[in-house]
């Protein structure tokens, strides 16, 4: 019977060494992870990582010190808006709307005719203006036809030169015949005194002399009379030329009304705000429409007190348009207004109490535009944009 040899067992200490190599049930789902054949591609995930890091970084501190040299040169503020002038349009006459042509949004251009109010009561009250003025020329010393002056006053005064120069001719004839009579008297006396006429004569010359002294005095007094007369027709003439005055005003007026009857756009641009219809009685001072106008855009930027120690008048500015996303638009800082506006508000602060705080308030800086964003992008006021002033070259 044979037998088998076996070989002899060798300690463990002297048993040579084996890798371990695990049960592949005994590898979890983590650990299989890490073969590797799968620690290659995590490597060089990270080797990418890295130099994007780097660039990313480098970027960021680009930005930042591009921003902070901007800062420091541009003064930008996000509390600005587009203003213009936006001009109520108001009734200067009050009746019945017949007429009115536009509609909101719709293009009008300066002296067009927007509104018609009945002028029926107007034109009455203007021929009753010229029909005074027609009275009161009648009455006063004018140019008619032909260069001739006419008038009542005017021939009232004319009589009135005539009489006191008719007077001042009877004047010298009485004063003539007075001398005469005189003379006369004179000579009687030296005759009577030589006995060569009787007393009956020098008595028949001295009457005569007295009855030629009082037409004298007759004779002035109508003078004087008629010189009084002259100055009030004069007086006269002065108070029908006022009344005539008075009465070309009130005939102006009557067509100065008649004109408001016809309610024309002030200044080119867009009707907006129309609270007016055929046929609505309105008053004198009633807002029928408002009217944007075309011209005279600007900026009111809201600067905060702290932003304008380097802030003067003719810097330049960008600014950029919420409503037109990649338009850069260009002004200049035209004015800074005398106070903040908080203290044009309805309510200003009171900070003459115990409980105060402190609040930077915010100064309106007026920015003229020189160049918009095109005329395909208007701009309206209340838009809101962003400004930037350049305070540094």
């Amino acid at each position: 019977m044979a037998t088998t040899v076996q070989p002899p067992k060798t300690p463990p200490s002297q048993q040579p060494h084996q890798p371990h190599q695990p049960d592949p049930t005994e590898v979890g789902a983590g650990e299989a992870a890490n073969t590797p054949a799968d620690q290659a591609p995590a490597r060089k995930r990270r080797s990418f990582v890295l130099p994007i890091a780097i660039v990313v970084g480098i970027i960021g501190i680009i930005w930042g010190v591009r921003t902070w040299n901007y800062s420091r040169a541009h003064e930008s503020t996000d509390d600005a808006q587009v203003d213009g002038h936006i001009i109520p349009v108001l009734a200067k006459a009050g009746g019945y709307v017949t007429v009115v042509n536009g509609e909101d949004n719709t293009p009008v251009k300066e002296t067009d005719t927007l509104v018609r109010i009945d002028d029926r009561d107007y034109r009455m009250k203007l021929e009753e203006a010229t029909a005074d003025v027609a009275a009161a020329q009648a009455a006063v010393a004018y140019r008619g036809p032909g260069g001739k002056a006419v008038g009542q006053a005017f021939a009232q005064l004319q009589t009135a030169k005539g009489e006191s120069a008719a007077n001042t001719a009877q004047i010298e004839a009485a004063r003539a015949n007075y001398d005469k009579a005189l003379a006369d008297l004179q000579r009687y006396h030296q005759l009577a005194a030589q006995q060569i006429v009787s007393k009956q004569a020098l008595d028949a010359a001295q009457a005569a002399a007295d009855a030629a002294a009082a037409q004298l005095l007759a004779a002035q007094s109508e003078a004087a009379a008629s010189a009084s007369g002259v100055t009030g027709a004069e007086a006269g003439v002065r108070l029908a030329q006022a009344r005539l005055a008075s009465a070309l005003a009130e005939r102006d007026n009557a067509i100065l009304q008649l004109s408001y009857t016809n309610v024309v756009a002030p200044a080119t641009g867009v009707m907006s705000r129309k609270e007016v219809e055929v046929g609505q009685l309105v008053q004198a001072g009633q807002t029928l429409f408002s009217i944007v106008a075309d011209t005279g855009m600007y900026l009111t930027a809201n600067y905060k007190e702290t932003q304008l120690n380097d802030v003067r008048v003719g810097q330049p500015v960008d600014f950029t348009v919420d409503a037109y996303g990649g338009c850069t638009a260009h002004g200049k800082v035209e004015s800074l207004s005398p106070a903040t506006g908080a203290k044009f508000s309805l309510l200003p602060p009171d900070n003459a109490t115990g409980n105060f705080t402190k609040v930077v308030q915010r100064v309106p800086v007026r920015i003229q535009i020189t160049q918009g964003c095109g005329p395909d992008r208007p701009l309206r006021p209340g838009m809101s944009v962003n400004t930037h002033i350049v305070t540094r070259p």
